[in-house]
């Protein structure tokens, strides 16, 4: 696989990455959204550091992301099948 070697800048700190080719528009798309809410959680919160302010971030990220399983795993379990049922009744 195709990679290399990329700089991105988070919370004011700059970072090397080695990535795929193929990935390098996601890195950079996932960074500009981080940096984004760094900036807003910035203007909205109190903070000591940017440790806050990253936790925060990593907080939001994860619950979306638990959110999104809960979503497939309903799709998986439970909408799926009732699909596949209908789709067996209809032919």
């Amino acid at each position: 696989m195709d990679q290399l070697t990329i700089t991105v800048r988070i919370a004011e700190r700059e970072y090397k990455l080695t990535v795929a080719r193929d990935e390098e528009e996601t890195v950079r798309k996932a960074v500009k959204l981080i940096e984004k809410r760094f900036t807003e959680y910035a203007k909205s919160y109190a903070f000591k550091d940017r440790q806050d302010l990253l936790s925060m971030i990593v907080l939001h990220y994860t619950i979306e992301a638990i959110k999104m399983e809960d979503k497939e795993a309903f799709y998986q379990t439970d909408l799926l099948p009732k699909l596949n049922e209908i789709n067996r009744l209809i032919d």
